[in-house]
């Protein structure tokens, strides 16, 4: 016999660009929101019944209003805001999260200096954030970024590793190192800033992978998360994913020519796949 598991339901990709027209500047975010739903919503499913459905066009509506009323300033803020506001407006709603993507615009250098009404944008990366919330739970909060994509050309290498009949890679003490990383970051209690908190994190790891001797992406991605939690208290854990997207060296002997390591033919597909948690 049938029955109803797990169930959840919400709206998705809800788009929403804000500016705060300040007298020396505008502030300005752009957000993706998806916001999810558990609760009582069985006889919606076995029976038709819709008397405990909020329906998602509301919930789209919901950001809009909200982010008219919030003063938030990161998305980790008004993420928070967005899912107490649906538990304490929904009876029916047993848990809410919300997950927010912020794309990275920065005010625009014009003769050097930062304008005050036009912005840039700073990368193809995206902040993120998920927030959960249980009726009557402490909120769980994870940050993160998705798409930051950084390379360096050398202190990068590969040697040791199991060589079987299949093995073609050859070893490598100096190639190139390039990944499309993906950090998130769970929290041991709520920072002072969550904006601080970001940038101290995103500095940690660009500095690491920049400086690192790798000697394999599991090498430098365990490092990297171990400095963050050495340098950012409030984080409890973090996840890394970093696929290794290769830069394959041309061989240019048939044209009677030699190749120290400068021409490369960049692929992402295969690629290594490569991720880890790292915690205290």
């Amino acid at each position: 016999m049938a029955h109803l598991g797990e169930n959840r339901y919400g709206k998705s990709r809800v788009r929403v660009m804000k500016v705060v027209r300040q007298a020396t500047h505008h502030a300005m975010k752009e957000w993706n929101v998806r916001v999810l739903l558990h609760g009582d919503f069985e006889s919606c499913f076995t029976e038709g019944d819709n008397s405990m459905i909020l329906p998602t066009d509301t919930m789209k509506n919901t950001v809009y209003w909200l982010a008219r009323e919030s003063n938030a300033t990161t998305l980790e803020e008004f993420a928070i805001e967005l899912v107490d506001y649906l538990l304490s407006n929904n009876p029916q709603v047993t848990k809410a999260s919300a997950e927010v993507e912020e794309k990275k615009w920065d005010q625009a250098l014009i003769d050097g200096a930062p304008h005050a009404t036009t912005y840039k944008l700073g990368g193809p990366e995206l902040q993120t954030v998920e927030v959960v919330r249980e009726r009557g739970d402490a909120l769980k909060i994870t940050s993160g970024i998705d798409g930051l994509v950084v390379l360096k050309t050398t202190k990068s290498a590969f040697t040791g590793y199991i060589k079987d009949k299949l093995t073609t890679l050859p070893e490598s003490t100096d190639r190139i190192f390039g990944t499309r990383a993906t950090a998130a970051w769970e929290y041991l209690h709520p920072p002072d800033s969550y904006e601080t908190t970001r940038s101290s994190t995103l500095a940690t790891l660009l500095r690491v992978f920049a400086d690192h001797d790798s000697l394999s992406v599991q090498h430098t991605l365990y490092d990297m998360g171990k400095a963050v939690l050495e340098a950012v208290p409030e984080i409890a854990r973090i996840t890394l994913t970093m696929p290794n997207l290769h830069c394959l060296l041309v061989d240019l002997s048939r044209f009677g020519q030699d190749n120290p390591n400068q021409i490369f033919v960049p692929i992402d597909e295969p690629h290594g796949y490569i991720e880890a948690v790292i915690e205290r």
